[in-house]
């Protein structure tokens, strides 16, 4: 695909914009792009993935967390501290996931809208796959219902568990 804007080079930067929700896409070549003032990926000025995460995990700390004792985490294993790791935008080693667990938590939530990956399911073993999910929430939904003493949706939560395995089971 050749540059939208000199039409004489190859584009290489595809860029998406999509403003008051209409979406416009165009390809340009390096030199146009910089012509035109567009942040180009890897480039010097440029923005990558490192300051996107870095500006997400630098948001307020709860009050329940003073910024000192967030900017104070440190992994035991490698030494890197969390301020470390939000300029950085990576860990120093397998460890550190755990040593900053607290705060990653609230920034997957933020993030992706869940602590959990759920991913796709695949199409022809999909069903097996959400029946196991469908049935995990229905026992988590019963746990919640039983603490606070509503023992009849209860039941009714346990039957149709009941019926899912049921169902599994003869598959």
């Amino acid at each position: 695909m050749m540059c939208q804007e000199c039409g004489k080079k190859p584009a290489t930067l595809h860029f998406t914009k999509i403003v008051n929700g209409e979406k416009t896409e165009f390809h340009i070549c390096e030199s146009c792009a910089r012509e035109k003032g567009e942040l180009i990926p890897g480039t010097s000025g440029g923005f990558s993935i490192h300051n996107l995460l870095s500006g997400l995990l630098d948001f307020e700390p709860s009050q329940s967390q003073s910024a000192a004792k967030v900017h104070k985490l440190r992994c035991d294993n490698c030494g890197l501290t969390y301020s470390q790791f939000s300029k950085l935008g990576r860990f120093g080693c397998s460890q550190c996931y755990e040593s900053f667990s607290e705060r990653l938590d609230p920034l997957f939530k933020r993030v992706h809208g869940n602590i959990v990956h759920t991913g796709k399911v695949p199409k022809r073993s999909g069903s097996i796959i959400q029946h196991k999910r469908e049935i995990d929430r229905l026992k988590r939904e019963m746990m919640s219902s039983i603490e606070r003493e509503e023992f009849e949706k209860a039941a009714e939560l346990r039957d149709q568990i009941k019926e899912l395995e049921r169902k599994m089971s003869a598959k």
